[in-house]
């Protein structure tokens, strides 16, 4: 049997992995017609098409689903090498990680911190963005692992690993006196600031709503939740945040609790590439037990007198 052309091969599973040739020979930094020459090369080596060409769109063959599974694992695998041999290289080991926008930001670095040393050791490197764009960079191996406020569901990717570190119950806060109806019928009273649909929490937040009955008013939605807690300090509108930092939120004079409900929650997730030698930092934090920092919310010994003293 003939030799393999490794090139052809690599063309042909950059395409399947961004979809179309055009997008496959950007990120090759070559032109179609390159890339197309390739596959053909490809195709007249196994005998048989790897993909239906309908205009621009491209559908895989049985045989192209076939042959990318294995090209997955071979590419994936040799990109999982060269991050390797740079971990053995490097004087400090860097640590890529992508945090979602919809988390809050100080409970996700207290959890990062976790897993940098102070031997100064490890250099991280975070990177905030969706949770789709965070995933498509951990597939990519450009990430070394992410923190989201989601899991993985069986419509995502193979060689993908999650663990669930933890959850907190979410609070309800307003900074300026408010006569108060019940919680949560009190949230009917202003508009909210809440997450982004796009987030765990926000779709969470109105099935909720709808299932309560609550006819709530919005006056913004945040996909980062550093920018909706800034919006917080600064209107009259009740905003939302993590039931264990209610106690710090509430060391500001002006704000008042409105109520806690553990009916839903923030929840965090940690996902990794699947690989032969974990990078040190995610088996760290993996092996890590958050039960402490998630506990905080039983430091809320008596919420009724909270919620008491905050209403007056």
């Amino acid at each position: 049997m003939s030799h393999l052309n490794y090139n052809h091969l690599y063309y042909f599973w950059m395409t399947y992995k961004r979809g179309s040739v055009t997008a496959a020979a950007e990120a090759l930094f070559l032109t179609p017609q390159t890339v197309t020459g390739q596959i053909k090369q490809l195709e007249q080596r196994l005998g048989g098409e790897l993909f239906i060409r309908r205009g621009p769109k491209i559908t895989p063959t049985e045989l192209g689903q076939l042959v990318y599974k294995y090209a997955d694992r071979m590419f994936s695998l040799s990109y999982e090498m060269l991050d390797i041999v740079n971990y053995s290289q490097q004087e400090k080991l860097l640590f890529e990680v992508g945090v979602a926008d919809a988390l809050s930001k100080r409970l996700a670095s207290r959890i990062l911190l976790s897993a940098v040393p102070p031997d100064g050791n490890i250099r991280l490197r975070c990177v905030e963005s969706t949770h789709e764009l965070l995933l498509s960079q951990l597939a990519e191996h450009k990430l070394d692992m992410i923190l989201s406020d989601c899991g993985l569901d069986n419509a995502q990717q193979d060689g993908v690993l999650s663990k669930k570190l933890g959850e907190s119950g979410i609070a309800f806060f307003a900074n300026e006196p408010m006569s108060l109806l019940p919680f949560p019928a009190c949230l009917e009273q202003r508009s909210l600031l809440l997450p982004g649909r796009r987030s765990s929490l926000g779709r969470k937040l109105w099935t909720w709503f709808d299932e309560l009955g609550l006819k709530v008013s919005v006056l913004g939605e945040f996909d980062d939740a550093a920018l909706m807690k800034a919006f917080g300090a600064y209107t009259d509108g009740i905003f939302v945040a993590p039931a264990i930092y209610t106690e710090e939120i509430l060391a500001n004079p002006n704000t008042r609790l409105l109520g806690v409900t553990h009916d839903l929650s923030e929840e965090y997730h940690v996902l990794f590439a699947e690989r032969m030698i974990q990078h040190p930092s995610v088996k760290q934090l993996c092996n890590s037990d958050f039960s402490p920092l998630f506990s905080g919310e039983q430091q809320l010994q008596n919420v009724d007198a909270i919620l008491n003293f905050s209403s007056k």
